[in-house]
């Protein structure tokens, strides 16, 4: 799928002059590290990174990040992007944008996933910290933790033209049918892909990229299940305490969403 343009150009002047004007004594060496989806990144000293939306559809991901990560850092243990400080419009650049610390490691893309299974128990036990109640003013996302009749007409369209559709769509009526969450609306990650995991070792160093923060049912990031993990690893516990069961033993809760990295199939 390939990457959207970007509405307006970043380069590393520009990133210098936002930084040395709003939060001069954070100025320092930058190095370009990935222009995104939806964001530009650059690394800012030994410790610290910069991310600014390079589309309008971005903007409001990178404030809701900027409003609930400090709350939901206190919920688990693994490091979240919090962020240091905030920007705002200036410079020529028309949009707010983030100081957040830089973690070392790499991520679970890099990584083939018989060697990521050391990262299921920390995972999960991120899940069981963060899937808690959400506030009634949490980030809504039409895409992640909605019932799947929400996105059946879309899934149908998108399931007749992939190769296997005479196999997965009979599923999908399936899975569409199970009775939706009954619970009430938790804290959702909303993208548990591979490329958000960062590995320090074998180890899960940090959790990154809750632009797709929202609530609502956890099936959506029990997807992890499959995005990240081979068959081996689905066996391991997906959480301590709140709830037991493997990570890819409830049934209907293959996964649902897709992701930004590839075509989706609901969205």
């Amino acid at each position: 799928m390939t990457t959207p343009a970007a509405e307006v150009d970043i380069d590393e002047d520009l990133v210098d002059r936002l930084i040395r004007v709003q939060h001069p004594d954070l100025a320092g060496p930058l190095t370009p590290v990935a222009n995104g989806w939806d964001n530009v990144i650059h690394r800012l000293g030994e410790d610290l990174s910069v991310r600014l939306p390079r589309r309008q559809v971005a903007v409001d991901l990178i404030v809701n990040e900027q409003r609930w990560l400090p709350v939901l850092a206190g919920y688990v243990e693994v490091a979240l992007p919090v962020p240091v400080r905030t920007g705002v419009p200036g410079e020529g650049y028309p949009w707010p944008w983030t100081i957040a610390p830089w973690f070392e490691g790499r991520t679970a893309t890099d990584a083939p996933p018989p060697d990521r299974s050391g990262i299921a128990v920390p995972l999960a036990d991120l899940m069981t910290g963060l899937h808690r109640p959400a506030p009634p003013d949490a980030p809504r996302n039409p895409f992640r933790g909605v019932p799947l009749t929400a996105r059946d007409e879309v899934v149908r369209q998108r399931l007749r033209s992939i190769p296997r559709s005479a196999e997965l769509l009979p599923l999908w009526e399936k899975l569409v049918a199970l009775p939706p969450w009954q619970g009430p609306a938790l804290w959702l990650h909303g993208d548990p892909h591979p490329g958000n995991l960062l590995l320090d070792g074998e180890g899960l160093a940090a959790v990154l990229d809750f632009g797709d923060l929202t609530s609502g049912d956890p099936a959506t990031d029990l997807s992890a299940a499959w995005l990240v993990f081979d068959e081996n690893a689905r066996g391991l516990p997906i959480t301590r305490g709140r709830r037991r069961g493997d990570l890819g033993a409830r049934p209907g809760l293959g996964p649902r969403h897709g992701h930004r990295s590839g075509r989706p199939l609901g969205r």
